[in-house]
């Protein structure tokens, strides 16, 4: 993984740049996040990624308390977010024309779907001030040239341009 990462990034200085697809896979990719080589954000403590068509699931092992540290609300919807807990994160997500897209379809705290209003509040409240780019729909500049990234069953191909 390491090794495919450097590649992308040495190719992203070269002219021209080598326009033959990266593909990452989901093993390689659990395995580079196992060994902490992907700075968590605070309060993730175990992420593995699964990717289907389309979609990219995320499960994790998650500290609210870590999360939302410092910042309190009596907000009902809001009091779900505290303790450690195990989420699972489904979105769509790929990359055209160099823009990457992120849309959040569902969540789940243990087991149990949150609601779209909660999360929304969830992720205003405590992600946005830390994070202002995240959201429940997100576009960002993909880095290293990367021009299309396409998700498919257990792998990510990039290609750079």
């Amino acid at each position: 993984m390491q090794q495919k990462l450097d590649h992308l990034d040495q190719n992203a200085k070269a002219n021209p740049v080598d326009t033959r697809p990266t593909q990452l896979n989901e093993d390689e990719v659990n395995a580079w996040v196992a060994e902490g080589m992907l700075k968590m954000p605070k309060g993730v403590k175990k992420a593995v990624f699964h990717a289907q068509s389309g979609t990219i699931q995320c499960d994790a092992n998650v500290d609210f308390d870590e999360i939302t540290a410092g910042k309190h609300s009596f907000n009902p919807l809001l009091m779900i977010f505290s303790g450690t807990h195990d989420i699972s994160v489904v979105g769509a997500a790929d990359a055209q024309a160099g823009t990457g897209h992120v849309h959040i379809q569902s969540a789940s705290l243990d087991g149990i779907d949150i609601p779209r209003t909660a999360l929304e509040l969830f992720v205003n409240r405590y992600l946005k001030p830390k994070y202002p780019n995240v959201g429940l729909d997100s576009d960002f500049k993909m880095p290293d040239r990367i021009d299309t990234a396409t998700v498919g069953n257990h792998y990510v191909v990039l290609t750079q341009k």
